[in-house]
């Protein structure tokens, strides 16, 4: 974990009285904002813990919600054919609105920091384009959201950037030229890699797409949330 930073398990409430679980980090100094970090469908493991611990050294108070607690508590999955399956099929179970709940909730718990973000990854890339369009949140972030296109016809309320791999295998092209054109509003960069490239513990990793598409996301963050 970057410096003396030190995450725990907190709890949640969302409006429907349901109590989630869910990972939060504090910056070493006064937060610059508030984050919510969306799961994959993988859970809020190690890798999702570690993006928190490294927005919260950039100095923001970050948060992300255990979107699963609703049908599995403490899920943490391997990334392999196992895990992926076990993963969506959660993600069916859960649906589309019961987490955007559990994530208002970790946004609501944000509010004190000042004004609060959400970045998400795969399935979280989704939910986070829901919560853009659908919650209050002051910028939204959205690493390879393979749903994305099947909320195009909805509008962002806040400023909106999404990362796609060229070599994707699950996102056709066709999708992201969609999408492209759907919402030409929102920042939208592709990288020459594959799905999950932005996960060091992924065969997909791609530490120069993730380089930039981290880069490009700080500074889109320092400028919608500082």
């Amino acid at each position: 974990m970057p410096g003396n930073l030190m995450g725990e398990i907190i709890s949640l409430t969302a409006a429907d009285g349901h109590v989630l679980d869910a990972y939060g980090v504090m910056p070493a100094s006064r937060p610059v904002g508030g984050l919510v970090v969306v799961q994959e469908v993988f859970g809020v493991n190690r890798h999702i813990r570690e993006v928190c611990d490294r927005f919260a050294a950039a100095g923001y108070a970050v948060v992300a919600p255990s979107l699963f607690d609703r049908v599995r508590r403490d899920v943490d999955l391997d990334y392999d054919s196992t895990g992926l399956a076990a993963g969506r099929a959660l993600r069916m179970e859960v649906g589309w609105e019961a987490p955007l709940l559990d994530v208002e909730a970790a946004i609501v718990s944000l509010t004190d920091h000042g004004k609060v973000g959400i970045i998400g990854h795969c399935w979280g890339g989704s939910v986070t384009w829901l919560a853009a369009t659908r919650l209050t949140v002051a910028a939204a972030v959205c690493y390879y959201g393979g749903q994305i296109v099947e909320f195009k016809d909805e509008r962002a309320k806040c400023p909106v950037m999404m990362h796609f791999g060229e070599k994707d295998p699950y996102i056709p092209t066709e999708d992201i030229a969609v999408i492209c054109q759907a919402l030409p509003e929102a920042k939208i960069f592709r990288y020459p890699a594959s799905h999950g490239f932005n996960c060091d513990r992924r065969d997909d990793f791609d530490s120069e797409s993730a380089r930039l598409a981290g880069g490009r996301t700080l500074d889109f963050l320092a400028e919608h949330l500082n």
